[in-house]
């Protein structure tokens, strides 16, 4: 018997790996189909109450793509021109760099034609030209991606307000109203969980904005839109958004320490208030992850899909959670990947 669960064990991890291959090979129809499901739970409320409202099926997918279109246009507009930004005031702080290393390399002893050798616009300028036509490429990339997951986001909306009908047709009542109940709960538990992520996540953008604005940290609206983005990495992306405006403080304000050093209590302070008061306060206990759950989504969708599968590990791994609470069958999963709080709360009570 032992030597059974030996092998279905290892048979298990052979199954998983494999799976997890073909997932990383088939990313680049995954990704965008990963992405539209997100989005379904989001856009999805909304198509069934204009179709609720007598606005045609067709009409209601059509205004609601037409929106996303608009939002996905802005943010690419919004990043090439930020890009564009960041490039033409690039010599001025490589110029500024180099004042900051003779500085710091003017009482050290080095060869005497060392610091002639060592020069930031000589050795980075060629890496930010590079990082153009990356970015140039990127952008292709998600034009196409775009447009597969509008396509698959299509089809989702389109099939969402029958869905009911077509449980209650193919299951005996009991089973129907079951199934349908469950599979209700999960979808606004999910789609609630996602409203409110990007909401925080939007928050966190503005005060960084407004605050990086008010200190004179240039940029402002870059970092911004940073934050916004990687917030939906818990833990490890407010402190990864929090270095790059840092850093162009400590260069931008040279030779004062004193306006770098506040620019990273105000930015921690944000994301320590978002991070740790706000969002248990909206998103609620039940939803909170182990911090190795966390950990393991984001090296799991990382390795599988690069930095658009560590943005998505927690939505995901989110959305999985709750699929699990609502059947009573994979409740212990649910609450293995839970934070512990409220089985503590529950155990202390009893």
């Amino acid at each position: 018997m032992k030597r059974s669960n030996i092998m279905v064990g290892l048979l298990s991890v052979l199954v998983l790996f494999a799976v997890a291959t073909a997932f990383r090979a088939a990313q680049s129809v995954l990704i965008p189909l990963m992405i539209a499901w997100l989005l379904s739970y989001i856009c999805g409320p909304v198509v069934t109450y204009l179709v609720h409202k007598k606005v045609p099926l067709g009409l209601s997918v059509f205004a609601v793509l037409i929106l996303v279109l608009g939002v996905c246009y802005l943010g690419g507009a919004f990043l090439s021109g930020r890009v564009r930004a960041v490039l033409a005031e690039s010599p001025k702080y490589l110029a500024q760099l180099n004042t900051i290393y003779v500085d710091i390399t003017s009482n050290v002893n080095l060869p005497e034609n060392y610091l002639a050798d060592i020069n930031w616009t000589k050795h980075l300028g060629p890496r930010l030209g590079a990082m153009s036509v990356y970015v140039a490429g990127f952008m292709g990339n998600f034009l196409g991606n775009l447009l597969l997951v509008l396509i698959f986001l299509v089809f989702m909306l389109l099939g969402k307000p029958y869905f009911k009908y077509k449980v209650a047709k193919a299951f005996p009542p009991e089973r129907a109203s079951v199934f349908t109940s469950v599979t209700t709960s999960i979808s606004k538990q999910i789609g609630q969980y996602l409203s409110v992520k990007v909401a925080i996540s939007g928050t966190t953008g503005v005060l960084v904005w407004l605050s990086l604005t008010l200190l004179g940290v240039e940029f402002a609206l870059t970092w911004g839109a940073l934050a916004f983005f990687l917030n939906f990495i818990p833990s490890i992306g407010s402190i990864v958004a929090s270095i790059p405006p840092i850093l162009l403080a400590v260069v931008q304000f040279y030779p004062s320490a004193w306006m770098p050093i506040f620019t990273g209590i105000v930015l921690l302070t944000i994301q320590m208030i978002m991070g740790n008061v706000v969002e248990p306060k909206l998103v609620g206990d039940s939803l909170n992850l182990s911090p190795v759950v966390i950990l393991l989504s984001l090296v799991f969708f990382g390795w599988l899909w690069g930095i658009v599968g560590a943005l998505m590990s927690v939505p995901i791994v989110a959305a999985i959670k709750i699929v699990c609470e609502n059947i009573k069958v994979l409740n212990p999963i649910s609450t293995l990947m839970g934070s512990g709080k409220i089985c503590m709360k529950e155990m202390q009570a009893t």
